[in-house]
């Protein structure tokens, strides 16, 4: 059996920089952190006792005799990618929903390939785990995603990351002393607004125009580094709260479909409650909002905000973990065999009494 456990994140700069027809062209960089929200992955080889080869358990439960009947994109194609053609069962659990913009999808990806490979007895680098996602999602699946969430989600920690015209992906720690790391926890607010979208949806609407947008795109990457300059500058953090309202000001401007009338009304009502700015946490459109409040006015926004998930979080360090590790006896050589000899499984039936014997 493994388990691993895999890190949502938080974006707090430079989303949007981080497609590949962007920075491929233009250079990218962002600045966000892993936070203590998890995606586990829980998978194994599946014994030859079950009329079943594979089973998947996620909103849906999918029992399938060969890879390629697999109905989840990520899991059937992770497993050719990793050329894993014995029989498994794997298991998602996760801490935030689905859909929210907090990289529930990529920590999806990363941790199962992580979890397969730890199932083939190997150890993937973070850089290997990173790259191999973003492969999956961009390339096989052909998703209109970035390249942050694969990132964060295998390195964790608050991370700078550069995204290079060569297409490789540099990860710098934002070091900091503990006591301004708390200090910037404490001003911020994770609430979940309860509108559920997909973030390539959204994407959609703008990516494929970017360079039509260049300009945006310029002022949100020089963000990233007027961000990093506050943090490590030791000034007053309320500017780093004001940077984060012109960065979503600048992310709205982007696509009609960044933010809706509910999502308007919402952000309004923590501004006027004692909110310096925010966001939403991933491509637009719903999900969570990110707020930076001063301490003394948070119970203020939180009644403003009647109706919203108030979720409290701490930022995480470790990244994409394998947690348990327990190989298993290896059946192997039965899978293969009952591979290449289909046995139909059955109950047994007692016959029918007769008459007589009534």
């Amino acid at each position: 059996m493994i388990i691993c456990r895999t890190p949502y994140r938080i974006s707090f700069f430079g989303g949007g920089t981080d497609y590949p027809s962007w920075y491929r062209q233009h250079g990218g960089t962002v600045l966000a952190t892993g936070i203590d929200k998890y995606c586990y992955l829980t998978c194994r080889h599946l014994p030859p006792f079950f009329e079943h080869r594979i089973r998947i358990v996620y909103r849906q439960i999918e029992t399938c005799s060969a890879v390629d009947e697999i109905g989840h994109p990520v899991v059937r194609e992770a497993l050719k990618f990793l050329e894993i053609d014995r029989g498994v069962e794997i298991h998602h659990d996760g801490d935030l929903p689905a859909r929210s913009g907090m990289g529930s999808s990529s920590a999806f990806t990363v941790g199962l390939l992580h979890a397969l490979h730890a199932l083939r007895g190997e150890m993937p680098t973070k850089h290997q785990l990173t790259k191999e996602a973003i492969h999956l999602e961009q390339n096989v699946l052909g998703e209109t995603v970035g390249s942050q969430d694969q990132t964060i989600a295998a390195y964790g920690g608050l991370r700078h990351i550069r995204f290079q015209t060569d297409g490789e992906i540099e990860v710098s720690p934002v070091v900091l002393p503990a006591g301004r790391i708390a200090e910037l926890k404490s001003n911020l607010m994770l609430v979940y607004t309860g509108i559920a979208r997909t973030a390539a949806d959204v994407a959609r609407s703008y990516v494929p125009g970017l360079e039509s947008r260049r300009r945006q795109l310029r002022i949100m990457k020089e963000m990233v580094d007027e961000a990093i300059e506050i943090l490590t500058g030791g000034v007053n953090l309320i500017a780093f709260g004001e940077l984060l309202h012109e960065a979503w000001l600048a992310k709205r401007s982007l696509s009609a479909e960044v933010s809706n009338a509910e999502v308007d009304g919402l952000y309004s009502a923590a501004l006027d409650a004692g909110a310096i700015g925010g966001k939403l946490t991933g491509a637009g459109g719903g999900g969570f909002l990110l707020l930076f409040v001063p301490p003394e006015r948070q119970a203020d926004v939180l009644e403003a905000l009647n109706g919203c998930v108030h979720v409290p979080f701490e930022f995480e360090s470790a990244g994409s973990q394998i947690i348990f590790y327990e190989p298993g006896t290896d059946y192997e050589a039965a899978d293969r065999a009952r591979g290449q000899r289909r046995r139909t499984f059955k109950e047994l039936t007692r016959p029918a009494l007769s008459a007589e014997a009534q």
